[in-house]
């Protein structure tokens, strides 16, 4: 069973899509009259939450002037990958596709396995205006999902939705110590990515010749019918109607 390597990279594309979905969010800071004095984009990481705390806590004053992390920023994280049975379907059903390399050959694999991914975004401000921002440009596109389309398998040109589910949202502000000490208000959406694993393409005959027989009784003397239906392999193409040859006899 274990004796094909393939790599499809099924989880390394669910995280690209899911980072892409939040890498371009922008928040602006205004005036007492309502003017734009500072815009700029929130910058988006892989990085486990306690990482990034150590690093905001490595320079806690805020009246130090020298280089520390730089708020607001958004980082995520995998959680945990779990089997999910409501999704199961028939082991045994397969997807296939013409190969073009070989007319006598045809691609084939077997239904995938159904995951759930369940992932963190973490979104780190050091004022509750920032933070609110941030989700309020996020919140509103999931209801409580958002559905992604990727190219699972381009050998096959399979082509999966990919729902990507807000399961919750939480709230903590970190702050700790004297008024000197840097804040962290800390906002974690937690999500669930619906994915599936595929097995490797396997290459297979085709079949060009059926043979079907009807029988009147159980022991299977009385025949009835016979029919065969024949494909030409010189025909068998791609771009082909596979010039069927059918010949039914009758034995009432």
């Amino acid at each position: 069973m274990l004796d094909k390597t393939f790599y499809w990279g099924t989880t390394r594309k669910a995280i690209i899509a899911f980072g892409n979905l939040f890498n371009d969010i922008f928040i602006e800071r205004r005036n007492s009259s309502g003017q734009v004095q500072q815009r700029f984009k929130v910058p988006l990481a892989y990085a486990p939450r306690q990482k990034m705390l150590a690093r905001i806590e490595q320079q806690p004053n805020i009246d130090d002037q020298r280089v520390q992390v730089t708020l607001p920023r958004m980082s995520f994280e995998i959680l945990s990958l779990g089997y999910d049975p409501r999704r199961k379907i028939s082991p045994i059903q397969t997807n296939r596709a013409i190969n073009t390399a070989d007319s006598d050959l045809i691609k084939a694999q077997y239904a995938p396995t159904p995951y759930d991914l369940n992932i963190n975004l973490y979104v780190y401000v050091k004022n509750q205006d920032d933070g609110l921002q941030i989700i309020e440009q996020i919140l509103p596109y999931f209801n409580p999902d958002f559905n992604l389309s990727l190219k699972a398998i381009p050998e096959l040109n399979i082509l999966n939705d990919l729902p990507v589910i807000l399961n919750s949202v939480d709230y903590q502000d970190e702050y700790e110590g004297d008024y000197a000490v840097r804040r962290a208000i800390i906002w974690t959406l937690s999500y669930t990515l619906k994915i599936n694993y595929y097995g490797p393409v396997n290459r297979t005959g085709i079949i060009r010749r059926v043979n079907a027989n009807l029988f009147n009784d159980a022991a299977l003397t009385q025949q009835l019918h016979e029919y065969t239906a024949t494909v030409s392999p010189e025909n068998a193409q791609p771009n082909s109607d596979f010039d069927f040859s059918e010949t039914f006899t009758d034995f009432e």
